[in-house]
């Protein structure tokens, strides 16, 4: 299928005239055009198709479809059937009133393009463009971050679930490359135990059983690798995905103990980073945020907050569910310097601010980070007794430390931490440790015969100090709540376009539809913004208005604009 590009379509006479009689007051797709105007060239999407073969329906087109899809909720065949009857729809393309549109599976294959071309990216930067050109984006003030779970699109399974079928995929997998060969090497109890669907069939409740039940579908499994890694199987069954996914499986969760199959010990198996959750989405891993747990992965959506134009979203970023927040703003920041929409002023929340982060933000792109910082963990700031790392006195210059006593460090050294960031080690002599009276409360060990401190990097640790001391006036925390207003956009992501489940499987898809979301939220909030339409307040109950204006709601989080 070739692409043969066309310059921005005029809208027909006709459908101009059909669409204001039927919309006198308008709609969002016509005041979106309107204002707007074309949002999408098929010249940007030129090289997402070859020179040759037959024409392909308008991919500047098909682009403003998938935004407009995601901005009502559609499905690929009702996107293709809007098209086809709605006269909205059809001015905000430049259709003529007959123009059959095209077949629903055309929108499936155009994602597919802009999944191996990664050109997600385009959509929401159009949608931007547009909206920079119009003086609707304004971003070189403040801005703001914040990130939620994105459930798998794949089934939550149990583990002998998640075993037994990924046994059984890789099945089937080799009954359509080679069956006359699996036919011959599979055992009988397989087509009674691996037919049919592992949800089709109940589990045994007993735990000895259950055990049992894991133990045969390891040893099947086992069977079945040896029989196509050996030199009789076929050419390229191994390399088949589903048969490596099995492969994968079975090294994560078993291994043989005295020539037998035995299930691996927790502590044995790897970490969740690279833990398999299920084999319909390799991609997905499993998670934990507080009190909440999924399969699959994670989005960043950071949004402009200046009053006078509409929030709009500038970056989205999404990972597998094992990535933390510790480490994205750079990526966050790298992707905002790429779309000329670096802030003055970066709010996050806890999870995003850290000294290198913030002295990274800085440096890099001249960006104030701004997140309340985790709370001292060691020893002598839990119990308030002994000396703080605040308490010594650090000559950068020297590379020596001073404790409050007057002792003198004898030992500093560069290290790694267990993140792998660059640290000072500062040890002190035993010598001079022992005699001190106040070792005891000093130290967090009762063996230890000497203070020892882990100092970060000299402009992280001026950046930590600084950070710390500005967080606790009264007008930081009155400014930090700018940031509350970024959970009312992931509520309005979730409620709209079901940002929190994955439509489709694997994190390229997965994250091609947040580039979607984010665009369709952006029209949405221009939208809003034309029709003056007011922004939403934080819901307050009746009884909690009655609170006294000092009192503070344990566990409530504090709600600003948004």
């Amino acid at each position: 299928m070739s692409m043969q590009p066309s310059g921005p379509a005029e809208i027909p006479v006709e459908t101009v005239r059909v669409a204001r009689a039927a919309f006198p007051k308008g709609s969002l797709a016509i005041r979106v055009r309107d204002e707007l105007g074309p949002l999408f060239t098929d010249e940007e999407f030129a090289d997402l198709f070859p020179a040759r073969g037959k024409p392909a329906w308008s991919p500047g087109r098909l682009a403003l479809v998938l935004v407009l899809q995601f901005v009502e909720g559609l499905t690929d065949r009702q996107a293709a059937e809007a098209v086809r009857a709605r006269i909205d729809f059809k001015y905000a393309l430049a259709l003529e009133l007959a123009d059959p549109g095209f077949d629903f599976s055309v929108l499936s294959e155009f994602r597919d393009r802009l999944i191996e071309a990664d050109a997600g990216r385009m959509v929401l930067d159009g949608i931007l463009a547009a909206a920079r050109e119009k003086g609707l984006l304004k971003t070189a003030g403040r801005a703001r971050t914040d990130s939620t779970h994105v459930q798998s699109a794949a089934r939550e399974l149990c583990w002998l679930e998640m075993v037994a079928e990924t046994l059984r995929s890789a099945l089937n997998t080799l009954a359509q490359a080679a069956p006359d060969w699996l036919v011959e090497i599979a055992e009988p109890d397989w087509f009674r135990h691996y037919a049919t669907r592992a949800e089709d069939s109940r589990f045994p409740k007993a735990h000895a059983r259950r055990v049992e039940v894991g133990r045969r579908i390891g040893t099947d499994g086992t069977r079945l690798l040896e029989a196509v890694f050996s030199p009789r199987a076929p050419a390229g069954l191994r390399e088949l995905e589903q048969v490596q996914l099995l492969r994968r499986m079975w090294v994560q969760h078993f291994h043989l103990v005295g020539g037998e199959v035995r299930r691996r010990d927790p502590k044995d198996r790897p970490p969740g980073a690279k833990r398999l959750v299920t084999p319909y989405d390799p991609e997905a891993r499993g998670s934990k945020k507080r009190d909440v747990l999924w399969d699959g992965y994670k989005t960043h959506l950071t949004e402009t907050c200046e009053p006078g134009t509409p929030n709009l979203i500038t970056n989205v970023a999404t990972t597998d569910a094992t990535v933390p927040d510790s480490v994205m703003s750079g990526t966050i920041h790298n992707g905002l310097a790429e779309r000329d929409c670096l802030p003055g002023e970066h709010w996050v929340d806890t999870g995003y601010a850290t000294a290198t982060q913030i002295a990274a933000a800085r440096r890099e792109h001249g960006i104030e980070l701004h997140g309340p910082l985790q709370a001292v963990t060691v020893a002598q700031a839990k119990n308030g007794s002994g000396y703080e790392q605040d308490a010594f006195t650090i000559d950068w210059d020297q590379q020596h430390v001073t404790c409050p006593n007057g002792a003198t460090s004898t030992q500093w050294a560069l290290r790694s931490s267990q993140q792998q960031l660059p640290v000072i080690r500062v040890r002190f002599s035993p010598a001079d440790c022992r005699r001190c009276p106040a070792l005891r409360d000093c130290v967090s060990s009762p063996k230890a015969e000497r203070r020892e401190l882990t100092l970060r990097q000299h402009d992280e640790h001026q950046a930590l100090q600084r950070t710390r001391a500005l967080q606790q006036t009264d007008a930081w925390k009155d400014r930090y709540k700018i940031r509350a207003g970024v959970e009312g956009t992931i509520s309005q992501a979730v409620g709209r376009c079901g940002l929190r489940r994955s439509r489709y499987r694997g994190l390229a898809k997965t994250s091609l539809q947040h580039q979607l979301t984010g665009a369709a939220i952006n029209l949405a909030r221009i939208d809003a913004h034309l029709t003056e339409t007011p922004r939403a307040r934080t819901r307050t109950s009746h009884f909690a208005a009655l609170r006294p204006a000092d009192q503070k709601i344990d566990g409530a989080k504090q709600q600003g604009p948004n």
